[in-house]
This record gives C-alpha cells, sequence and structure tokens, in this order.
C-alpha cells in the first residue's frame, strides 16, 4: 500500500481489495477515482422491445417505482456500476460493450450529469444508498396506491387464470359472449331488467357487489396476460383517479417482452370482463334473477368506458403500445411546438419512427380540440351546472337522511350509493379545477420569466377574459340551471319526490267555469230567504269561482258579507279577475272544471300525498 492509499472503513468513494484473511477478505482503500455506487431498489428491465424510435430505448425501474427510458450507452454505464468498480474499471467494461472508447472523466460526467440527476445513481460523498429522483406531477394520475393483492398472491392467482388467454379459449369465449348479447339485446330485452332491479334496493346493492367483483377480475386479466406473456406481474392495488376510486396492476415487467405481448396485456382485463359476463349468464340460466342481467348490461358499459383512449385506462395504454411511445401525453407539447410556423421538429418528435409519428400526431390533433371545446363548455355553464348539482345534492343527501329516520336502512344504503355518484363529480371537479388554476399560474411564471411587459400582457389578457366570462355569468347570458324533474331512478335517490308539481297557470288564462261547483252551493235553497252575513254562505257567481285568493279552503267555512243585493252582481268588474297582486295565480287557486260533487283537496295535500 502506497502513502498515497490508506485503508478506508466504508465503501465511499473507495475500492475493494483482497487481502486474504478469512476474517477480512476485503479491504477497502481510497483512490483516485470514485467508486460509484446504484440507488437503492433499482432494478433493470431491459431493452424496450417494439419501440416507436429510431433509437433503441432501455428502460430502468427506480426503488419508488418510476421507470426510466435510457440510451443504449447510459445503461451499459448503470449496468456496470456494482459499488465495487471505480470509474475507470467502469469505463474499461463499458468501452468492450459499447464498442467505442469510453475514458473515465466520461463515465464521471455521465454519472454526475446523466444518471445522478435521475435519481439512478447515488450522489459521490453520500453515505446512504437512497436517492430522491424526480417524479412526474400528472394531471390524471391515480394517486395514493394501496396494495390489495400482493405480488406472491397474483403470481398464484395469475398462473391459475393464464390458460384462458389461450387461442382456442379466446375463440370459444368472444363467439359464447357475442351470442349472450345477440340474445340479451335484440331478444329478452336488456332495459327491463334494469327497470326491476331499480324497483328493489336490496337487488341494488348487489348489483353493486358485482360490478366490484368485475373490477377485481379485470384486474386479475391484466395480470394473467402478464403471466401468459411471459413476464411477471406486480401486486394489484387500489387508489383515487381524480377522486374516483379505481383499481390498478402492477405490469411494468411486460416491456421486456414484445409489443403483442404488451396489447395482450392491456386487453386481458377487457377480455376477463367477458369472461365475467359469461360467468353472469350462467348465474341467470341457473337462477333466473334478473339482477344477473342487469349487471351484464352495466358491465358493458364498463368495457366501453376502458376502450376510450383520453385518459389513462386501457385504451390510452393500447393506442401508446400499438405507436410503440409509453407516454402519450408527453408528446403533446412537442408536437403542438413542432407544428407552429418557423419552428424546427422538436427532438423528441424528430426521434420517432414515421409510423408512430403520424399515429401520435392524429392523437394530438383528435384529441386536443376535444379537451379544449369540453374545458370551455364546462367554463361557460359553470353556474347552471353547480345550481343543479348541489340542489341534487341537497335533496339526495335529505332524503337519504329521511330514509334511515324511518328505518329503511336498505333504502338509505343505497342513497347512500346514489350521494357518492353525486358528490364524487363535484369533488372531482374541484380538485381538476384546482390543479388546473395551480398549473396555468406556474406556466405563465415560467415563460413570463425575465420579461415584465410580457407578463404584464398576459395577466391582462387573463383578466379580461375571466371578467368577461364572470360578467355573462352575472348577467345571465350562460344557460339557465335547469328545472326540477323527478329522478329517472327513483331507488337512488329516496325521498325525492317522484312527481313535481306543474307550474300554476295565470288568472287571467283560467276558464270561468259554465256550471257552478256543487261544493259551493252550501247557502238556503232558492226559495229561502236572502243570506246574511251570520250565515257563512256566500252567493254563487263569476266572482266567486274566479277569485284570486290565496286560501285553499271551502268558501262555505269562510265568514264573507254579502252583497247589498239578494242577487249576484253580474257586472264586468266582479267577474273579471281581480288586478290586486294578492290574487296572484297559485297552485291552490287553481278552479275546478268538473261539476263533480266531490270536495277538493287543497294544494298542499296534493303535494304530500302523492301516491
Amino acid at each position: 500500500m502506497t502513502e498515497s492509499q490508506k485503508v478506508h472503513p466504508g465503501p465511499v468513494g473507495a475500492a475493494a481489495c483482497k487481502t486474504g484473511d478469512v476474517a477480512h477478505p476485503y479491504e477497502y482503500t481510497e483512490t483516485l477515482f470514485p467508486v460509484p455506487r446504484l440507488g437503492a431498489g433499482l432494478q433493470f428491465l431491459g431493452e424496450y422491445q417494439g419501440s416507436g424510435f429510431t433509437e433503441r430505448k432501455y428502460l430502468v425501474r427506480r426503488g419508488d417505482g418510476q421507470v426510466v427510458q435510457l440510451s443504449r450507452l447510459l445503461y451499459l454505464v448503470a449496468e456496470a456500476i456494482d459499488g465495487v468498480r471505480d470509474t475507470e474499471t467502469v469505463s474499461h467494461r463499458v468501452s468492450g460493450r459499447y464498442g467505442r472508447e469510453v475514458s473515465a472523466d466520461n463515465i464521471e460526467y455521465l454519472i454526475e450529469q446523466k444518471l445522478q440527476p435521475l435519481g439512478i445513481t447515488v450522489p459521490f460523498g453520500q453515505e446512504g444508498d437512497q436517492v430522491a429522483g424526480p417524479t412526474t406531477d400528472l394531471l390524471l394520475v391515480l394517486k395514493g396506491h394501496r396494495v390489495v393483492f400482493s405480488e406472491r398472491q397474483v403470481a398464484r392467482i395469475a398462473a391459475a387464470l393464464a390458460w384462458l388467454h389461450r387461442p382456442p379459449v379466446v375463440v370459444l369465449v368472444l363467439s359464447a359472449a357475442l351470442c349472450v348479447d345477440i340474445w340479451l339485446f335484440a331478444v329478452h330485452g336488456a332495459i327491463a331488467p334494469v327497470l326491476q332491479v331499480l324497483e328493489q334496493p336490496v337487488l341494488m346493492l348487489a348489483v353493486f357487489a358485482l360490478i366490484v367483483a368485475s373490477l377485481v377480475f379485470h384486474e386479475f386479466g391484466h395480470a394473467s396476460a402478464c403471466r401468459y406473456g411471459g413476464a411477471r406481474p406486480g401486486s394489484i392495488g387500489c387508489g383515487l383517479f381524480l377522486i374516483w376510486p379505481s383499481m390498478y396492476t402492477e405490469v411494468t415487467d411486460v416491456y421486456r417482452i414484445g409489443r403483442a405481448g404488451r396489447i395482450r396485456t392491456d386487453l386481458g382485463g377487457i377480455y376477463f370482463n367477458v369472461v365475467f359476463v359469461l360467468g353472469l349468464a350462467l348465474a341467470y340460466l341457473l337462477t333466473g334473477q334478473p339482477l344477473f342481467l342487469a349487471a351484464i348490461y352495466l358491465v358493458h358499459f364498463e368495457i366501453l368506458e376502458q376502450l376510450l383512449p383520453v385518459v389513462r385506462l386501457d385504451g390510452y395504454y393500447i393506442l401508446g403500445d400499438l405507436a410503440g411511445i409509453p407516454d402519450l401525453f408527453g408528446k403533446i407539447k412537442p408536437i403542438l411546438r413542432s407544428v407552429l410556423p418557423g419552428r424546427s421538429p422538436s427532438p423528441e418528435v424528430a426521434g420517432l419512427k414515421r409510423p408512430a409519428r403520424i399515429m401520435v400526431t392524429a392523437w394530438v390533433a383528435t384529441m386536443v380540440p376535444l379537451i379544449v371545446a369540453e374545458l370551455g363548455y364546462v367554463l361557460w355553464n359553470l353556474p347552471r351546472l353547480l345550481t343543479t348539482s348541489l340542489r341534487s345534492l341537497a335533496e339526495q343527501v335529505a332524503g337519504t337522511w329521511s330514509a334511515f329516520a324511518d328505518g329503511q336502512i336498505s333504502a338509505g344504503l343505497v342513497g347512500v350509493v346514489g350521494s357518492f355518484m353525486l358528490i364524487c363529480p363535484l369533488a372531482g371537479a374541484t380538485y381538476l379545477a384546482v390543479r388546473l388554476v395551480g398549473r396555468l399560474v406556474r406556466g405563465i411564471a415560467r415563460a413570463t420569466e425575465g420579461n415584465t411587459r410580457l407578463r404584464v400582457a398576459v395577466w391582462g389578457g387573463v383578466l379580461v377574459g375571466s371578467g368577461a366570462l364572470c360578467a355573462a355569468w352575472l348577467t345571465g347570458m350562460t344557460p339557465e340551471p335547469l328545472p326540477r324533474q323527478p329522478p329517472i331512478a327513483p331507488i337512488l335517490q329516496p325521498g325525492v319526490p317522484t312527481v313535481r308539481p306543474t307550474a300554476a297557470v295565470p288568472v287571467a288564462e283560467r276558464p270561468t267555469p259554465a256550471t257552478p261547483d256543487p261544493t259551493l252551493l252550501t247557502g238556503p235553497p232558492p226559495e229561502a230567504p236572502a243570506p246574511t252575513a251570520s250565515s257563512g254562505a256566500r252567493p254563487v257567481g263569476p266572482s266567486a269561482t274566479t277569485s284570486g285568493s290565496p286560501s285553499a279552503s271551502p268558501v262555505a267555512n269562510v265568514p264573507t258579507p254579502v252583497p247589498s243585493s239578494p242577487t249576484p252582481s253580474l257586472s264586468p268588474t266582479s267577474a273579471s279577475p281581480s288586478a290586486d297582486p294578492s290574487a296572484s295565480p297559485t297552485p291552490s287557486t287553481t278552479p275546478s272544471g268538473s261539476p263533480s260533487p266531490s270536495v277538493t283537496p287543497s294544494a298542499s295535500q296534493s303535494a304530500t300525498e302523492e301516491p
């Protein structure tokens, strides 16, 4: 050992040398070259098969689960780091595999400037191996992950279900599902079972449980397809997508296999939904319960939702694997910049193969206008949406509370499900609005950094646009809130009136009955003496039937003075409706045009005694 080297107790910045001692086989000595180390939990996934890039890409997964794309040179450098070799030894190993000379200084530069910022290697001089790498702050991504099935449990169940992905079995399943759909939608009818279920709260809860079971089975479709393709599935868990509870399956290892295996994994969840439909059809054949047919109907909507390539659902990943691009949303900004006049294509776009570039560009050209139009529509109708949603939520919560208070437990539980369905869109929209505003503020701050005039102009435009939108909201230019409507599915909204009271007919438009209402004939017969004020009776005349009095009780029960003449006056003044504001039309004063002798109930009774 030279004077420039001395024994070092730890591996940081040290090289390991054999000593020949059994108790201490290695000693660490300080060298002129640093010893790089990898972050804890780093996994090498290999080359990205079926990539849509012109250059070969390699994948590694950090300990926090984040997958990072690397070039071939960076991947070779990271693969050569083992915590024992110094940068000079690493350079020799990389040079032999890369086919070009890579010096120790080059290795040190790549580690410090490329791998270390990505959270792949540990900074020189740090004792621990925990690295906090950069993470993507995606807007539409699952939050709050919680593992439901561990990797070992998923491996056992996926191995037991992998045979369902064999081609003959797939053909048989799809053929049987086609027959079930033809029978359900063309012969039996799919709406009738749904309506039958909506009449029974207990059946609604059973259908809800079946839908949750289909979601879990959907995830095992991804895991079993991953296992069938030769990759190793990870855990299955749940989280929040915006605010909706969602499930996920860890299938990152699928990037090691080809494009066909990845697409099979993407479609595995939808395929298992089809298998679940066959199980529901078999249950209906054995029991005859309509709730299984209603569940089949709802599972079809789940399949259609998963196929949409708008957000990070199965359709998004299917399109990404068809193009060979793992992150389609990450290509929106480079593609939009490349289409601007005078702008050369960015490296992210120029590095794509032609088929992949065409597919991604078409997706961006379709999705961006749809997203912008949807955002503008929501902003224009925001007062209408908020008013209607909050009113419905208030009625829903009040009705659910009343159901529990009356001892209707099943109806109350279904009401909780309905309340949850109303709360989630409101909470999700609020969360999304806060995230969008925050991103807008940060984006403007970055784009106008160092340019005060541009920043003032941009914020001025934002304020003008916001002011114009608020003025449209306040002046009534935007659509009015929706009128109250009876619930389509009353079972989901206990306590909410199923019939809304109709608007009252204006007094001026009410017809005068040609025949006096017998219920008002409470005075003496014609040959009797004229009634007096103490008799409490009132002569029959046009003024009695067109009165705008807000009283809804029979006129005979209200003492009123009689006219000075024993015969009622038929003057136009008494026959015409009163112009006094107190005589404004209300539902309680709507006259009955029927000469039936039955007593007409009051409006308050008709509103509370609905069947």
